[in-house]
Formats: C-alpha cells, sequence, structure tokens
C-alpha cells in the first residue's frame, strides 16, 4: 500500500521515528515557508510500512513540548496518528509562521534558521534569512527603497514611454502621486528613495545599484562543456535586458520553411512563444536580492534559463502545469502586465508545455537546485540530425574557404529547406561560422 501523495516541499516521510533534532529541522524549514508535515511510518518510494501503538503514544507525548522548547519564535505543532489500512501512521504538522524567521535555539539564528528545498530541509542563507524578515513585515524586496538614491535616478524618458504604452490605460504625467502607485518610489522620514522596481525598471543607470542584476546569454559548443562560441551581457533595465536576451537567443537558433499558403513561412526551430515566457519568467519571478546574475546557456540540444533563487510560495516543479501563481517581485509583475509582456498571472509555464506540445517535441522540465531555478528547453531538431549528413558539407570547405546555401544545393542535390537547417546545425555547433544576410550569407570554417 502506497500513501497517495509523494515528498515535497511541503512532505516529507520517515521510516521510523528520527532523533528530535532531524524533527525540529524539519518543522522549523515548514514554518518558514508554507507549512507542511511530516509523516512517520513511510518509506521514500512512499510504500507504508507503520509505526507501533507504543511508538506513537510516546510520541504524541513528548514531542509538541520538544519541538516548542527548541524553536524560536516558538512553534507548537499538531501530533496526531492516522490509520490506513492495517498500518499507523504518526504526523506532525505545522503551518507557515507569521513571525518569520524561525530557526533552533542552540543554534543561533545565522545557523539554526532552515528552509524546505524541495523533499529537502536546507540551512538559510543570510539572503533569505533577510528574506523572511521582509515577509513576516508583508513587505518585499522590489518595493523596498534603495538608500541613496532620489527620484533623479529614474529615467522620465522611460517612465513615460511605459505610460504610453500601458495597455487599457489613459495617458497620464508623471507624478509623485502616479509613481507611488507603481512603488518605484517610497518615503522615509521625509526623504524619497527610488524602490528595487524603481531602478530595475526604470533607472538610469540600474547596474550601479545592482551590479548583478543582467543576464548573461552564452552559446556554447556541442552538448556540454564550457567552450563559448558566442557571448553577451544584457544590461540595462530589465525591459532593456528582455529585448537584447530575446534578440540574441533567436539569432543562435536554427530556421526552415513552412509552406501554408502561396507564402512561405519562416519557422524557428522550437516555438518562439515558449523563449519568450520562459525569458519573462526569469526575470520577473528572480530574487534580486540574491548577488548573482541570471544566465542563458545555449547548447546544441537544449537552452537553460538560470534564475536565482528558489520558487517563492508553494511551488514545485510538479504543480506548474497546474497554472499556480506565487508573485515575488509584484511591482516587477505589474509593469510587465501593463506594458503587455504578461497576459495572464501562471499561464507562462502552461503556454511554454503546451506550444512544445502542439509541435510533438520533447516536454520541457524545471529544476530547483539550491539558491535557483532552471527552465530547460530542449533542441530536439539539432539533436535528430544525423553526423554523416553533416560531413558532405565539411568536405566542400577542403576544395574552397567560403561556400554559400546555393553551392550546398547544387553539389549536394537537396532542397533549400534542407541545406539551410544543416547547415544551421553546423553554425550551432561551432563548426562553421556565417557571415552576412538573406542572399549575401556566406559560410566559412570556425
Amino acid at each position: 500500500m502506497k500513501f497517495p501523495e509523494s515528498e515535497s516541499s511541503t512532505l516529507e516521510f520517515k521510516q521510523e521515528m528520527p532523533k528530535n533534532d532531524q524533527i525540529v529541522k524539519t518543522v522549523v524549514g515548514f514554518c518558514n515557508q508554507n507549512g507542511g508535515k511530516i509523516v512517520i511510518g513511510v518509506l521514500d518510494n512512499r510504500n507504508i510500512v507503520g509505526i507501533t501503538s507504543d511508538e506513537a503514544a510516546n510520541a504524541i507525548e513528548s514531542l509538541s513540548k520538544a519541538i516548542y522548547d527548541a524553536s524560536t519564535p516558538p512553534i507548537l505543532p499538531l501530533v496526531y496518528t492516522q490509520a490506513i489500512g492495517d498500518k499507523m501512521l504518526l504526523i506532525i504538522e505545522v503551518s507557515s509562521g507569521t513571525n518569520k524567521p524561525y530557526y533552533i535555539k542552540s543554534e543561533g539564528l545565522e545557523k539554526g534558521t532552515y528552509i524546505r528545498l524541495g523533499p529537502m530541509t536546507m540551512r538559510a542563507t543570510v539572503d533569505l534569512i533577510e528574506e523572511l524578515k521582509w515577509q513576516a513585515r508583508g513587505k518585499c524586496y522590489d518595493m523596498m527603497p534603495v538608500y541613496g538614491t532620489t527620484e533623479n535616478d529614474l529615467d522620465e524618458v522611460k517612465i513615460n514611454e511605459f505610460i504610453r504604452s500601458r495597455k487599457g490605460e489613459r495617458k497620464a504625467k508623471i507624478s509623485a502621486e502616479l509613481l507611488r502607485s507603481y512603488y518605484l518610489i517610497a518615503q522615509e522620514h521625509a526623504h524619497t528613495y527610488a524602490t528595487t522596481a524603481g531602478i530595475l525598471l526604470f533607472g538610469k543607470q540600474p547596474q550601479y545599484f545592482f551590479t548583478e542584476a543582467m543576464i548573461i546569454c552564452t552559446h556554447f559548443k556541442g552538448i556540454e562543456g564550457r567552450e563559448a562560441i558566442a557571448s553577451i551581457d544584457c544590461n540595462g533595465t530589465l525591459f532593456e535586458q528582455l529585448e537584447t536576451a530575446y534578440d540574441f537567443i533567436l539569432s543562435r537558433l536554427s530556421k526552415a520553411f513552412s509552406i501554408d499558403s502561396p507564402r512561405r513561412k519562416e519557422v524557428l526551430e522550437i516555438p518562439e512563444v515558449a523563449i519568450r515566457e520562459a525569458l519573462l519568467n526569469m526575470i520577473v519571478h528572480r530574487n534580486y536580492h540574491q548577488k548573482s546574475p541570471s544566465k542563458i546557456a545555449i547548447y546544441q540540444n537544449r537552452i537553460e534559463f538560470f534564475s536565482p533563487g528558489t520558487f517563492f510560495g508553494p511551488l514545485t516543479p510538479q504543480n506548474l502545469k497546474m497554472g499556480l501563481s506565487f508573485i515575488r517581485n509584484p511591482a516587477i509583475c505589474k509593469a510587465f502586465r501593463e506594458a503587455d509582456y504578461i497576459e495572464k498571472m501562471g499561464s507562462g509555464f502552461i503556454t511554454i508545455f503546451k506550444a512544445y506540445e502542439a509541435r510533438g517535441l520533447k516536454t520541457p522540465s524545471i529544476v530547483e537546485g539550491e539558491g535557483f531555478v532552471k527552465c530547460i528547453l530542449p533542441r530536439e531538431s539539432l539533436v535528430q540530425t544525423k553526423v554523416d549528413e553533416l560531413e558532405p558539407i565539411l568536405a566542400m570547405f577542403d576544395m574552397a574557404t567560403e561556400i554559400t546555401i546555393s553551392d550546398v544545393i547544387k553539389n549536394l542535390g537537396i532542397t533549400r529547406t534542407t541545406a539551410g537547417r544543416r547547415l544551421d546545425v553546423l553554425v550551432g555547433s561551432g563548426k562553421i561560422k556565417k557571415r552576412g544576410k538573406g542572399r549575401g550569407t556566406v559560410y566559412f570554417r570556425s
């Protein structure tokens, strides 16, 4: 008999009664995030083995007090039993705490604060502890003032462009009231500061205040390793970073042509909408308090979108298809939504999965690691191209230093679409390079 749910950020299994300190760490991790429960008497594979009645009775008497005494602020769990078939389980359940951060009294705040990372309990970093403090005060990092700034650090031209572009909104003039309504400025002790969102969205020099709030895009050779073919640092505001990164990704992918009407249509090897949504999710939901850049890595068989920070709220890679959405950066989300980049909150990953499914491509994957979230978009068309189909093109460079797509068509007797796809594969793998556009494009050995 199996337990109906799997281990996650809100559920942990134990085969037998663990030591009290192990239980307290997990309970603290649950309280610091979205609550959860420990189920004792279940194996990692969900098989139910149960515990004895004596073990359950002893635990009910002692666990609540042990957890209460060991935690600060004190945590009072709900400890009870549950019968499934002829097996008895012990369950320790806690809600998300309102006085974060919670920590183990004997270890202190810096070493004794724990969080849940998927099915694991991890010690919280200093940055995460600060974020827990903001949550307890009902604040978000993107709405907080950036000390040392003023309204003059915001670019009026960029703000005006945004105001004119808002969907369904009447035009308005820049005023303190308008800036406050978008949480672009904050006032403390009669002083007006630009907020984190203000600087990142409309700052004159965003990287002066947030040096790591950028995207590093790199096209790597092959399917692994770190040999770079091309790289670009995407700086500026978040809107500018989006456009720069998007253009770079599209420039590195191969294209084919489909004929659905009298005119032929250029089709990217993977759905453009999936690239756009993965990029938007990375920018809008990342943890900007974490001092590391976002990264995009393009390999021969996939694109990886690496975003600093773990999932915000009770999200897991498994339930993203349900459209759940928990917003870490409400001010940034609001600006992107009104600028018509985001159609509906929670639809991003659904759009990605559906776009791949519609094209019959391999399903994208979402990975939550220690301090990061990674979205992986497969490049299946490149994987399926056989090496022996590419060798004749490479052999042409023994006779000429540069070739064109017409040369390939003529020498190999293949269609323009096939020739273009194979040349793009060779460019993507780093074996050749191309120069020029349209009919003036030439290819040469790397």
